[in-house]
Order: C-alpha cells, then structure tokens, then sequence
C-alpha cells in the first residue's frame, strides 16, 4: 500500500517518535537555508520549494533519511559527502547515528544557488 500524505506536517507525523525529531530539524534547517522557502510534498515526500521551483527532498525510511539531490560542490564539499553518499543523487543518513545537520544545510544552500542561476529565481 502507497502512503498519501497532503501536507509535510502529515508525513512526519506517520514517523515514529524519534524519527519525527530528526525530520524536524532538518525541516527547519533547510528552510532557514533558503531564505522565502517553503515545504510541500511531491513524489510522496517533503520537498523545500523556492518560488515553485523544489530544492531539495528528504526522506525517512525504515534505517536511514536521504536527502535528494546531491548538489555539485568543490573538493572539500565532495570529500564531506562522501561517506554518506548512495547514489549520484543521493545522500543517505543512518539512523541510529549522528544527523550532520549543517551539511545539510549546506547541499540545500547549494541547491538553492544552482536553482536561482538555473531557473533565474
């Protein structure tokens, strides 16, 4: 069965306790990192939008969050992701384990960038 969810508030209620925590703070990390963002869901998960263009997604699954896309960045950026790299667009965040909030920070500061020379938002 697919889950549903209308609003960002309804999928991190459907999250057990201490994963609602998390996707919280990373909820409200991310929009403090786009200035005039704002939160929806598309393809069934939460999604920081800038002037209705996404940013970046996140996700909470059964052992890990991602985080989706990863942005392109200089070495130390790409060094700094690499052990939580997945996939090319993929960033994987193991439960049970420190969240490095403010690299996500950063890959949505990033997105954001690319997004505003991209879609001149």
């Amino acid at each position: 069965m697919v889950e549903h969810f209308d609003t960002v508030d309804e999928y991190i209620a459907s999250r057990p306790d201490e994963v609602q925590t998390i996707l919280q703070e990373i909820r409200r990390r991310a929009l403090a990192a786009v200035p005039g963002a704002e939160d929806r869901i598309s393809y069934g998960i939460p999604t920081i939008t800038l002037d209705g263009h996404y940013v970046v997604y996140f996700a909470a699954w059964k052992h890990h969050i991602s985080v989706y896309p990863v942005p392109d960045g200089g070495e130390d950026f790409k060094r700094e992701i690499a052990p939580f790299r997945a996939a090319k667009g993929t960033l994987k965040f193991p439960l049970g384990k420190p969240i490095p909030y403010e690299l996500i920070e950063k890959v949505a500061t990033l997105l954001a960038e690319r997004g505003r020379q991209r879609n001149g938002y």
